[in-house]
């Protein structure tokens, strides 16, 4: 990859380490996310313009928390500790760290010193704004060459810097949005002292991406697993743009979209000069699902159906050289990195078939967040339809069935599905929930329309608001729209009399039903 500038994120276990990477890239700075065992000797080599150190939910001065050389201070880069890192730097200066007399959750008032490098570099930022604030430990002692540069009621050091060793550091988080002009701290760190020209857009990386993919496929065959969700779509756009013919989309349409769907899927790719192989399969899927309940038994089911479907057709194709995989920087992270917790380990194709003969896997949006592949998407010019696509799980409606699966059951769900998602668009709020789909419940009531008596099923509407997934709120969808969504689907759609709405947060509940 063409080199931009290097902004290392340095993880101690924080949960906001990915929030930190993506606010980094919006002021358009590259950076990567490294563990704090990374080598002194790595990071130089990197050749990094900064470097930040996140929080983490340690104390600083327990032998076992998380720690790193002194020498990094030394290295003439500039460093900006936040929360647990601005502890660290402290710390290793020779600063002292205490358990708080009043610990700081939340909003909290930040007095700022505007002669400060950093604040001052940002004339909008009063002298007094709010801050979040996470921390049980604060720095009781300012090491030696510091200044403190912000302080709250009952945090005396909220931030301060080292100018001559080009050492910064904050106790709140300005990558949250709960901080006011958070963003403006960062992009002030990254402009006014690391010197940073912004360099980052979609723009470039997609070019330098197109050139390194034909550098490295050359004349090769290369083969995806097209799944139509937006990761795969968007990486095979971008080979598509580099290789094109050279490579063959295996879509296996296992009858579970939703309304339309698999349609949409193959009419974006339509005239993207690749090879581009769509496969039925949906009596294939259903006769392995015929009563079957339990959702663990349909995921496994739908998950080993695919495989062989994929192998039969990319037999077809015979050998081949690459294999494509949608990863994204959050699988990269989410596997391991650091000290932070394992979350779940990603393996994209979801199991190899063992006759495919590839030089290498090609994972070219492995350093991209979420954000960054629907830009990069657009970027390349693919339809919105697949841009924006609602994250959708693999083995489709099949799990958002409760119980068996029937035909009937499926018409049901997607013509519902579908009602919902055409008035949340017309509503304006398609890209403002995170994640919104229908559930057709195993439950029927007893209904009145017309003047006769009707016995049908229930239908449940999720919607949910999230920054990471990995907990959730339900979306406060207004009361007009969601009576004119159930208005519809009772009225348009056959066998539903009931419909309710899901206000469970996640946790306790997971956002998919099944």
């Amino acid at each position: 990859m063409t080199s931009h500038q290097l902004c290392i994120v340095l993880d101690f276990g924080g949960q906001y380490n990915q929030l930190i990477a993506r606010r980094v890239r919006e002021c358009g700075v590259y950076c990567e996310v490294k563990s704090y065992k990374t080598s002194i000797e790595e990071i130089k080599s990197l050749n990094p313009v900064g470097i930040i150190f996140t929080g983490g939910p340690n104390s600083v001065y327990l032998e076992s928390s998380p720690t790193i050389s002194k020498e990094i201070l030394e290295l003439g880069i500039p460093i900006l500790g936040i929360c647990y890192g601005c502890q660290l730097m402290a710390h290793l200066s020779g600063g002292k760290v205490s358990t708080c007399i009043s610990s700081e959750y939340g909003k909290t008032d930040t007095y700022y010193d505007k002669s400060s490098v950093i604040f001052g570099g940002i004339p909008e930022l009063p002298e007094k704004a709010v801050s979040w604030m996470s921390h049980t430990d604060y720095i009781s002692g300012l090491p030696e060459g510091f200044k403190i540069t912000s302080h709250t009621e009952n945090c005396p050091v909220a931030s301060m810097e080292n100018p001559d060793k080009k050492l910064y550091a904050v106790q709140f988080h300005p990558e949250v949005n709960h901080t006011e002009y958070g963003i403006k701290i960062i992009d002030s760190f990254l402009k006014n002292v690391c010197g940073c020209t912004g360099d980052w857009t979609m723009s470039n990386y997609a070019k330098t991406a197109v050139e390194d993919i034909r550098k490295k496929v050359g004349n090769g065959k290369v083969l995806l697993a097209l799944s139509g969700g937006v990761d795969s779509s968007v990486a095979a756009a971008l080979l598509a743009k580099a290789v094109g013919n050279q490579l063959t989309c295996i879509f296996v349409d296992h009858g579970f979209m939703r309304k339309n769907e698999g349609d949409e899927v193959e009419q974006a790719f339509a005239d993207w000069g690749i090879n581009f192989v769509r496969v039925n399969a949906k009596e294939q899927f259903m006769s392995k699902l015929r009563g079957v309940s339990d959702p663990e038994t349909k995921r496994k089911t739908i998950g080993e159906e695919f495989i062989r479907v994929f192998e039969q057709e990319a037999k077809k194709i015979g050998a081949v050289d690459y294999l494509v995989q949608g990863t994204i920087y959050p699988d990269v992270i989410e596997s391991g990195a650091g000290d932070a917790a394992v979350i779940k380990s990603h393996h994209n194709v979801g199991g190899l078939p063992d006759y495919v003969d590839f030089k290498e896997i090609i994972e070219p949006l492995r350093m991209l967040f979420k954000d960054e592949v629907r830009q990069l998407g657009t970027e390349l010019g693919l339809s919105d339809v697949l841009v924006w696509r609602q994250p959708f799980p693999g083995p489709g409606l099949a799990i958002r069935i409760i119980g068996e699966i029937t035909d009937e059951k499926l018409e049901i769900l997607q013509d519902a599905d579908y009602i919902f998602r055409e008035e949340i668009a017309k509503a304006g709020l398609d890209r403002k929930i995170s994640q919104y789909f229908a559930v057709l419940t195993s439950m029927r009531s007893v209904g009145v329309m017309g003047d006769s008596r009707t016995y049908d099923y229930t239908l449940a509407l999720r919607g949910v608001t999230t920054t990471d997934f990995m907990t959730a709120d339900f979306a406060k969808i207004p009361y007009d729209v969601l009576e004119t969504i159930a208005s519809r689907i009772v009225n348009e759609v056959n066998h539903i009399n009931r419909i309710v709405y899901d206000v469970t947060t996640k946790p306790p509940a997971t956002i998919e039903w099944e």
